[in-house]
C-alpha cells in the first residue's frame, strides 16, 4: 500500500466530496421524481364509434402503478339521440391545466383538475385530430377532412383565423418550439408548414409518393417521417430544404387489405430520444421498428399484437410504447408487457391518448398524442 501524502489526501478529500455531491444530487432527482403522479388519459370512443374497446368517457390509468385504472371522468360527445359520437383527437395542457377532446362534430375543453367541463363548441366542418402549442394558448383545428384549418384561442374556443388548404385537413402538429405547424390533409401529398407567429403557411414539404396519414417530427424540427397510402413503410421529409429525402419500405412482409383507416401503414411514432422509429402495420398486426440513428432508418425487429394498430405513441420517459390495440411494451426488450383494462376489466383499445404529469395536484407536464422525438428535453 502507497503511503499516504498531503497530495493523495487532497485528492481523496475532492474524491469524497465529488461522491457525496453525486448521492445528493440523485437523491434530490428521485425524490422530485417522487413526488410527480403520472397518468394516461385515454378519450373513448377512441377506436371509431366502437364502444366495446372502453365504452365512453375520458379514462384515466395510473401509469407508475402497472397502469391500473383510476376512474372514468364524464365526458360530452353526443348526437341528437344521446349516442357517443367519434373521438378524433385529444391533447392537453399543463400551462393552462386543460385537456381537450374532439369529435366528429366538436370540441370539448375539460379542466383536468376540476374534471368539469368547461365548454363544448361545433365547428364549421366539423373536427378532427387538433394540436396545441406549448404554452396551451393555441389550438389548430383542422376541419374533418375538408379545406380548412381554424386556429382557436385556447382558453375561448373562439376563432383566431382559418387556414384555407384544399388537403382534406386531417393530421396536425404544432412543434415542440411553439414556432412552427404541420399540417397534413388526405388528399394531399404535401406537408404545409406555419409560421405561429401569423399562422400563415411558410413551407411546402414534399411532394411525397402519396397521400400524407400519420407523421411525425424531431425535437429539432429538421426531419418528418410521414406515412403515406400504398407504402408498407414511411418516407422521410427535410423541412429545412423541403424535399423528400427517402422512401423505406418494410422488409418480409407484404401489403394486405386492413380493417380501418384504408392504408397499409397508418401510425408512426419516434422513440423520445430519437433513435428508433416504430411504424403500424395493420394487416399483419405488427409494430415494425427502425434504427434511426441512420439515415435511411435500418429495420431492426417487429412485435406481434394482438389485433391491428392504427396508431403507436411513446411514454415521456422513453420506457414504453403504447399501441392502439391497447397494448403496453418496453421499448427496450420490445415485449408485451402490460394492456390497458377499463373498471369491468374490459380490453380498451385507443388511438386517443395523451400523459399528463401531477405534483401536489396540478398538472406540470403533459406528452403528445403523435410520438415526437424530444432529444435534448
Amino acid at each position: 500500500m502507497p503511503p499516504t501524502t498531503p497530495k493523495t489526501l487532497a485528492c481523496f478529500k475532492r474524491f469524497s466530496l465529488a461522491f457525496l455531491l453525486a448521492l445528493f444530487c440523485g437523491s434530490l432527482i428521485a425524490s422530485a421524481e417522487s413526488d410527480v403522479d403520472r397518468f394516461l388519459y385515454a378519450a373513448c370512443p377512441g377506436l371509431r364509434n366502437y364502444m366495446e374497446y372502453g365504452g365512453h368517457g375520458l379514462l384515466v390509468y395510473d401509469i407508475d402503478d402497472d397502469y391500473r385504472f383510476v376512474k372514468r371522468i364524464p365526458i360530452g360527445g353526443l348526437d341528437e339521440k344521446g349516442r357517443p359520437i367519434n373521438v378524433k383527437g385529444v391533447c392537453a395542457s399543463a400551462e393552462t391545466g386543460r385537456i381537450y377532446i374532439t369529435t366528429l362534430r366538436a370540441m370539448m375543453c375539460l379542466d383536468l383538475v376540476t374534471e368539469k367541463l368547461l365548454w363544448e363548441r361545433k365547428y364549421e366542418g366539423g373536427c378532427d385530430r387538433q394540436a396545441i402549442s406549448p404554452d396551451g394558448k393555441t389550438i389548430y383545428l383542422p376541419s374533418l377532412e375538408k379545406d380548412h384549418w381554424h386556429v382557436v384561442d385556447g382558453e375561448s374556443g373562439d376563432i383566431i383565423k382559418r387556414i384555407n388548404i384544399q388537403a382534406g385537413s386531417h393530421n396536425t402538429i404544432y412543434g415542440l418550439d411553439g414556432k412552427e405547424a404541420f399540417l397534413a390533409g388526405l388528399k394531399s401529398p404535401w406537408l404545409r408548414v406555419t409560421d405561429t407567429a401569423t399562422h400563415t403557411i411558410v413551407k411546402e414539404v414534399g411532394p411525397f409518393s402519396d397521400m400524407i396519414r400519420p407523421f411525425t417530427v424531431n425535437r429539432s424540427q429538421t426531419l418528418a417521417f410521414v406515412n403515406v397510402n400504398n407504402l408498407l413503410g414511411f418516407e422521410v421529409g427535410d423541412l429545412k430544404t423541403s424535399k423528400k429525402l427517402h422512401r423505406v419500405e418494410v422488409q418480409d412482409f407484404k401489403i394486405g387489405p386492413v380493417k380501418r383507416h384504408g392504408c397499409s401503414s397508418h401510425g408512426i411514432g419516434m422513440t423520445p430520444d430519437e433513435s428508433e422509429i416504430w411504424v403500424s402495420d395493420g394487416h399483419n398486426r405488427r409494430l415494425h421498428i427502425f434504427d434511426a440513428t441512420v439515415m435511411p432508418p435500418v429495420q431492426t425487429g417487429s412485435i406481434f399484437l394482438r389485433d391491428e394498430p392504427g396508431w403507436v405513441t411513446f411514454r415521456l420517459d422513453g420506457k414504453h410504447a403504447w399501441a392502439s390495440t391497447g397494448e403496453i411494451i418496453d421499448v427496450a426488450t420490445r415485449e408485451i408487457v402490460g394492456s390497458l383494462e377499463d373498471e369491468t376489466g374490459r380490453m380498451v383499445m385507443n388511438e386517443k391518448i395523451v400523459e399528463v404529469h401531477f405534483k401536489n395536484g396540478k398538472p406540470v407536464r403533459t406528452g403528445d398524442q403523435f410520438g415526437l422525438g424530444r432529444a435534448g428535453d
